[in-house]
C-alpha cells in the first residue's frame, strides 16, 4: 500500500495543478478578478521561472525541468530512504515540476494566477507543491540525517 502512496500524491498535485489552469484559462484569460482583499486571481504568463526571474528561456527551463524530473525520478529511492517527509517531498516536487513542465510543452509559458497582494508574484498550484515538496524533503532528510550521525561533541 506505502508503496502507491507517492505515485497517488504525484498525480493528485498533477491533476490538480491541471484542473486549475484549466478553469483559469477557460474562464481568467488575460484577466484579474478580486476574491478578496488581499488576494485576486490573476491570469499570467511565465517562460521564466519563480518572481518572473530570467523571462523568456522558456526552452532553458522546459530541459532543465525534464532534466531535474529524471534526476529526481533516478535518487528517489536514496530520498525516500530519509523517511516518509522526504518522500513526501519528493512526491510533492514531482508532481509540481510536471505540471509545471505539461505548461512549457504545451503553451510555451507556465499559466500562473495565484495573486497575493503581500507576495511579490504570481504563481500556481504545481509551484506551491514544489516550495512545500522541496521544504518536506529538505526537512525529511535534515531529521534522519541527525538521527544517524549525531553531531561532534554530543
Amino acid at each position: 500500500m506505502r508503496r502507491l502512496l507517492s505515485p497517488a500524491l504525484i498525480a493528485a498535485v498533477f491533476l490538480l495543478d491541471r484542473a486549475a489552469k484549466a478553469r483559469v484559462l477557460a474562464g481568467l484569460f488575460h484577466r484579474s478578478v478580486e476574491v478578496a482583499p488581499f488576494f485576486r486571481l490573476t491570469y499570467a504568463e511565465n517562460t521564466g521561472v519563480s518572481f518572473g526571474l530570467f523571462r523568456d528561456k522558456n526552452l532553458f527551463f522546459l530541459a532543465f525541468s525534464a532534466a531535474l524530473v529524471a534526476g529526481l525520478l533516478a535518487l528517489r529511492r536514496r530520498i525516500a530512504a530519509h523517511g516518509r517527509l522526504a518522500e513526501a517531498g519528493l512526491a510533492l516536487v514531482l508532481g509540481g515540476a510536471l505540471g509545471n513542465l505539461y505548461d512549457r510543452i504545451a503553451y510555451g509559458h507556465v499559466v500562473d494566477f495565484l495573486d497575493f497582494s503581500f507576495f511579490p508574484a504570481v504563481f500556481n498550484v504545481a509551484d506551491s507543491a514544489i516550495t512545500v515538496g522541496a521544504l518536506l524533503m529538505a526537512w525529511g532528510m535534515r531529521e534522519r540525517a541527525g538521527q544517524k550521525s549525531p553531531r561532534p561533541g554530543e
